[in-house]
């Protein structure tokens, strides 16, 4: 969330952030019902201390002995034009919260400008070796080696809910804790987190109220699946105070994720593309403002390392504006090329989230003596689906069988191929 004086002083970089992340809120009239309350809070002040000087003086005439109607009289219109103007006062607060909270992040300065991802910048590229035959798609490889179950998931869940059976299970397991010792070994405490969070932790890492469309929510308890492990190992640390000396904070956690993909309509959806339910490796970082932005670019390497180790294709992207999430300032898209699907897919998203989570989770840093709000950065460490597409198409062999990638083979229990 941005601080209101901040939107009031800055009020066409706010509008221009407005517009370049393709958003809609009002902030004209923002600033509108900024200018009445604080004049409803100057009227306030002025007619509290008229209160209190009058009731002083009445005090002192009842001790002396004397009758004040007027004064008592005049002192109790007073008090009913205080209430009459702080119940307008709360109504216009309420006004002013709503309109706060559809704003989003500003952009930082070396964002491109664009309407979507086609404006993205590749800031680096990867490549993989070319092979030497026509190369499957993973949906194919996936019904050869019988690695996943799709009609089963739909049978049990739903569409896009698939089962992962025996090779593709262990397989999927061995991402995932090979993924969890590489960053733990590069400096980051593992948390096992909640599968379950609430609105306030939703609203704190600013997916709410933006996304409630896209989230599964169990409507008797208002609590919502993890859509991401950034909710609860961000809000680990909602309404505490930090210190300084123990920044930078640096986190990683495993979570199913859940989405409902409300607006994937009309997206490619064959094979592990798209999903409700996935696995997901998290890093979050809680960092000093002043060095936020060269922690950005060392968690986006840390992100990379997974598909350095792994050897396979990628590249990472600058997002545009226009792509950019509604928290974010700056993020890194890293896609890993899929030979058979022919395309890339995203697999991670490096993000610097400056001072905006952390005002809205009510996150503080005391710095110096003061209270200051730390800047939070999170990135995928990474998301699996992808990756086992990426995997099995680039590791496939001509028989349609699949090599396991060197650095999995000591979770694989030894197997080298599939």
């Amino acid at each position: 969330m941005l601080d209101l004086k901040f939107i009031r002083e800055n009020s066409d970089k706010v509008k221009e952030a407005v517009k370049n992340k393709n958003e809609k809120v009002d902030i004209d009239e923002l600033l509108s019902l900024d200018i009445e309350q604080r004049n409803l809070q100057k009227g306030l002040d002025s007619l509290r201390h008229m209160r209190n000087k009058a009731s002083k003086e009445i005090a002192l005439l009842i001790q002396n002995g004397k009758e004040m109607p007027e004064k008592i009289e005049q002192m109790r219109k007073v008090s009913q034009n205080i209430k009459r103007l702080e119940k307008e006062e709360k109504q216009i607060k309420q006004a002013i919260e709503k309109l706060l909270i559809w704003i989003p992040n500003i952009p930082h300065t070396s964002v491109p400008v664009g309407k979507n991802f086609s404006t993205n910048k590749i800031v680096r590229e990867i490549p993989g070796k070319e092979l030497p035959f026509t190369p499957l798609p993973h949906w194919q490889l996936i019904e050869t080696n019988k690695l996943l179950d799709f009609s089963r998931g739909t049978k049990v869940s739903g569409a896009n809910f698939p089962f992962y059976t025996g090779v593709g299970a262990r397989l999927e397991r061995a991402l995932i804790n090979f993924m969890l010792d590489t960053h733990i070994s590069n400096g980051y405490k593992e948390v096992f987190v909640p599968f379950l969070v609430n609105r306030d932790a939703m609203f704190g890492t600013g997916q709410l109220p933006k996304l409630e469309d896209d989230m599964y929510r169990i409507e008797k308890d208002d609590m919502f699946l993890n859509p991401t492990g950034e909710v609860p190992i961000t809000n680990f640390h909602r309404n505490e105070t930090i210190k300084e000396e123990n920044l930078p904070i640096k986190y990683v956690g495993y979570t199913a994720c859940f989405r409902r993909e409300a607006g994937s309509y009309g997206k490619e959806t064959k094979g592990l593309q798209r999903v409700h339910q996935f696995n997901k490796v998290e890093l979050v970082k809680i960092v000093d403002p002043q060095t936020s932005y060269e922690e950005l670019e060392t968690l986006t390497r840390d992100a990379e390392k997974i598909l350095t180790l792994l050897e396979l294709p990628y590249r990472v992207a600058l997002l545009s504006t226009g792509d950019l999430s509604f928290a974010s300032a700056k993020t890194y898209d890293l896609e890993v090329w899929a030979p058979g699907s022919e395309k890339f897919f995203e697999v991670s998203s490096a993000s610097n989230f400056e001072d905006f989570q952390a005002r809205r989770a009510n996150i503080r840093l005391r710095k110096e003596r003061k209270l200051i709000y730390p800047h939070t950065l999170n990135a995928s460490g990474i998301a699996t689906p992808r990756t086992f597409i990426a995997i099995i198409e680039n590791y496939q062999e001509k028989d349609g069988s699949i090599r396991i990638p060197s650095v999995l083979v000591p979770y694989m229990g030894g197997m080298e191929k599939i």
